[in-house]
């Protein structure tokens, strides 16, 4: 992310004006987006939740910037959450976890790291939510993307068995690995694939399968997901919409698309976050709209509903 003080100054002027123009919500009720990355001017993630119309965002934090995240949260009363994550390799973080969790943190997240999601790293993360008793988000990438980016949480065929292994632990999928497994015949040869969806694939029937599993329908790889096969989306929307959370993990400055640049041709110049929230809506019956982008993470996370700006 390269957004310099005058764009963001500039971004947050313009988001101020647009949240003070609107009569109430934008997307015709309350929008928790649950990942929403700490910045590195927090301030920043204020700009781009007023021009997202998103209404209450979590903040994925490293346990070492909890002030900011908290003092960001005081600042914007009602509009921010957090999430605590930390190097699952040593073991010494999950005292620091622990710690974050009592001074507010709402969940694990998101948590990211070039481990086995069935590793002992893992397990003992997956240990620590449920005794913590808040969710773990979970980033799952098989397949490295043109980027540079690494394999996160490898192994994504076998993570049935932590389901079954941990049924007390309260678990949020995100990422390419998770929603390209949505169809059946994903080869795990590209992050983002294309063409229609082969239905039975492993996401969909764990989320049919596991009470204790949630979907984060954040950034490319869920948005890839929506507009491959609109056929089969609606479909899936309806069929687990108490499993779904909107999230954005959108780099852009505004929540309008600006200061950023998107290797999807069809996301570039866009904010992520709008993207998302529009394809869900045009997808979705009002009232699976509704829990996607409020109700499911409100209820997951204990997070009480707004009442709108007049």
């Amino acid at each position: 992310m390269t957004i310099d003080r005058r764009q963001f100054l500039a971004a947050a002027a313009a988001s101020a004006a647009s949240l003070a123009a609107q009569p109430g919500f934008e997307w015709g009720g309350p929008v928790l987006d649950i990942h929403l990355h700490l910045r590195p001017d927090p301030e920043m993630n204020f700009a781009h939740i007023t021009g997202s119309g998103v209404t209450v965002a979590v903040l994925l934090t490293r346990v070492q910037d909890a002030a900011k995240a908290k003092a960001l949260a005081e600042a914007h009363p009602g509009r921010f959450v957090w999430f605590a994550s930390a190097d699952v390799s040593n073991p010494a973080n999950d005292a620091l976890l622990s710690q974050a969790v009592r001074d507010g943190a709402l969940g694990l997240g998101e948590i990211k790291n070039k481990v086995d999601c069935d590793g002992p790293e893992m397990k003992r993360m997956y240990a620590l939510a449920a005794d913590l008793n808040v969710p773990i988000q979970i980033h799952f990438g098989d397949v490295p993307q043109a980027s540079g980016n690494a394999v996160f949480n490898g192994g994504f065929k076998r993570f049935d068995k932590m389901l079954k292994a941990f049924p007390k632990t309260k678990f949020i999928a995100h990422a390419d690995t998770f929603w390209a497994n949505v169809s059946a015949d994903y080869q795990y040869d590209t992050a983002y694939p294309s063409g229609p969806i082969k239905p039975g694939g492993i996401s969909d029937k764990w989320l049919s399968e596991y009470p204790h599993l949630w979907a984060d329908m954040s950034a490319n790889s869920c948005n890839n997901f929506l507009n491959r096969d609109p056929e089969f989306t609606e479909g899936f929307l309806a069929r687990h919409q108490d499993k779904l959370i909107f999230g954005c993990d959108c780099p852009c400055a505004d929540g309008r698309g600006g200061g950023t640049t998107n290797p999807n041709p069809r996301l570039h110049g866009n904010c992520i976050a709008r993207e998302t929230l529009a394809a869900a809506r045009k997808m979705s019956q009002p009232e699976v709209f509704r829990k996607i982008r409020w109700e499911n993470g409100a209820k997951l996370l204990g997070i009480a509903s707004p009442t709108p700006v007049l």
